[in-house]
């Protein structure tokens, strides 16, 4: 697999997480959870969201299943 191609799959997997994702629940969060689905929309990497932000891995699944971010393999 060429790396353009990887590119593209994980820029496809990106808007999936963007359309999907219901923004009106992710704002109404209280920091640092709504960064850390942020990141988790942008990444796709749960584990890097939570550890980056300091929220439990268990909570920000939890939160990522209420604000519809869908789990996208590439």
């Amino acid at each position: 697999m060429k790396l353009e191609e990887i590119k593209r799959e994980l820029e496809e997997a990106r808007e999936v997480r963007r359309k999907s994702a219901d923004w009106d629940y992710i704002e109404s969060r209280p920091e640092p959870l709504r960064t850390a689905l942020k990141v988790l929309v942008e990444t796709g990497d749960l584990w890097y969201a939570a550890t980056m932000t300091g929220v439990p891995l268990d909570e920000l699944n939890e939160e990522r299943i209420k604000a519809r971010i869908p789990i996208v393999v590439v």
